[in-house]
């Protein structure tokens, strides 16, 4: 295959940075993110059929904020500039930058003031929602530059410099809240940059296999299985790269789903030649876990523990010199510090960034590049059965994140038998694979209740359902109410100290999906 990287993804710090690069291969066009670092020799160097540039936190006329090399205007490559990237570009060909007088967060809606190929299709006539997330605007043009698009707020929505082929827009066509969103990134690939559709997993499989098989050559690697989408198309692709010299470890942490651990053990004895070391390790954890409140201190503990098994395991294989982890690009995107700018890292994953020096194993994510449903597509690719493959996302630290405040034995039976008859009832209802991922949580909450002719003083359960393409943004799933209310009947009638049950209907933004 051709490993030619058609768009470049200059990234400035925006939390949809990645979503961009998505957005593009829902087209198959090939695309990688990069810093704003190097950002001219890099680009002379891979020779792109276009740029975009992210949006970011920072104020362009900051000057300690990340700047536009203005060499790239000489390269005569399209370039699509958007939020903190149209400022870029304009601020870079001498027009004016400033704090906005009104600052736009959220849905707005836009006119389209001339005739534009970035607009190629849409009505004139019409004003079209866009997803607005700004603090500073363009108030005055440079020579050059001219003005295609208003708001209400924003005087500047989007411009041109039609003979450079230069576009920026003050709103997010990567976001699902901008209706025309995907219509404009069409335009700006296959109408001003004359890109070819010709990227597809299958090139991604065939690329990935021969990487793997000259950089492992004949050692070993070890690979974390979770039992997940993730973890588990991660192993079946090293499996066809390097055979009997994967090991995979699967810690059973005793935080995963009811009967789950059991589910892991057959389904690849099953389906895979894979050889599986299991660790019974949920004394551990939990005696680690006990007294602990804080979100974040239970994922670093879950973490190190993890590692620490790994390391006592991998010890015992002989030539061991990889670790493999499913890492996913949203987990990189929620996990990163982009440097010279005011992005705060959203939560941290136990699968991403460096390991112990004294683990003595280099780490491997092959699937560092990829989103949800593309690892779903490679997944069945590689031969892996549908109920692996289209399994709802689940986190690495498991339920521990799924009971806010304090974990004991007694929560964590409660919440698996809660959250094991919600999953049961959306799959005798045909809803599970409608539906991107769906969940209970325990709340730290207890309140008053009659059952039978008694009081009780008992537990919260919140469900959750949530619609998404890549888990980057999220709408949540409305249920018909007979379903909520059978729902809600089972998990109080069969769920010994839970009294109550909520439907969560916080999309994402403002919320995370996981709790």
């Amino acid at each position: 295959m051709s490993d030619k990287i058609s768009v470049l993804v200059i990234d400035y710090g925006s939390q949809t940075t990645q979503l961009i690069l998505r957005r593009i291969r829902e087209f198959k066009v090939y695309c990688e993110v990069i810093s704003y670092k190097n950002i001219y020799s890099n680009i002379k160097k891979i020779k792109p059929n276009a740029i975009i540039l992210s949006g970011g936190p920072s104020s362009a006329f900051d000057i300690k904020s990340p700047k536009l090399d203005k060499r790239v205007f000489s390269l005569n490559i399209p370039i699509l500039g958007i939020c903190y990237g149209m400022q870029l570009i304009c601020q870079s060909m001498e027009s004016t930058v400033v704090d906005s007088k009104i600052k736009e967060f959220g849905k707005s809606k836009i006119k389209i003031l001339k005739n534009s190929s970035i607009f190629f299709g849409l009505d004139k006539k019409l004003k079209h929602q866009v997803w607005m997330s700004h603090g500073d605007e363009v108030v005055k043009l440079s020579k050059g530059l001219n003005i295609i698009a208003s708001s209400s707020a924003c005087k500047v929505a989007a411009i041109e410099s039609k003979n450079k082929k230069i576009y920026g827009l003050q709103f997010h066509p990567e976001v699902i809240h901008t209706s025309i969103g995907k219509k404009i990134l069409k335009n700006f690939l296959f109408k001003i940059s004359k890109i070819k559709s010709e990227w597809k997993i299958d090139n991604f499989l065939e690329m990935k296999i021969n990487t793997i098989k000259v950089q492992i050559k004949e050692d070993k690697v070890v690979c974390g299985l979770s039992g997940g989408v993730d973890s588990s198309v991660t192993a079946a692709l090293l499996s066809k790269a390097i055979g009997k010299n994967l090991i995979c470890i699967f810690v059973d942490h005793g935080l995963l789903r009811k009967n789950e651990a059991e589910e892991v053990i057959v389904n690849f004895k099953k389906y895979t030649e894979i050889k599986l070391i299991h660790i019974r390790a949920k004394n551990i954890f939990l005696a680690k876990l006990a007294g602990v409140s804080n979100p974040e201190r239970k994922r670093k503990i879950i973490g190190r523990e993890f590692v620490k098994i790994f390391e006592k395991e991998a010890k015992k294989i002989k030539d061991a010199k990889y670790l493999a982890q499913g890492t996913l690009y949203p987990d990189v995107i929620e996990s990163k510090k982009i440097e010279g700018s005011k992005l705060k890292i959203i939560k941290s994953h136990h699968n991403v960034g460096g390991l112990p020096k004294r683990l003595n194993l280099k780490l491997i994510e092959p699937l560092r590049e990829l989103f949800k449903d593309e690892v779903r597509e490679l997944g069945l690719k590689l031969n892996l059965p549908k109920n692996i493959v289209y399994r709802h996302p689940f986190p690495g630290p498991g339920l521990a994140i799924r009971i806010p405040g304090e974990i004991s034995r007694k929560k964590l039976n409660i919440l698996k038998k809660a959250d094991f008859i919600y999953i049961e009832e959306l799959k005798e209802n045909n809803l599970y694979d409608k539906i991107w991922q769906a969940f209970c949580v325990l709340l730290p909450v207890k309140s008053v209740g009659v059952m039978g002719d008694s009081r009780s003083y008992e537990y919260t359960i919140s469900v959750r359902a949530i619609k998404s393409l890549d888990g980057m943004t999220a709408d949540i799933f409305s249920f018909k109410d007979n379903f909520l209310k059978n729902l809600s009947g089972r998990i109080i009638g069969e769920v010994e100290g839970v009294n109550r049950v909520l439907f969560d209907i916080t999309s994402k933004p403002p919320a995370t999906i996981e709790w």
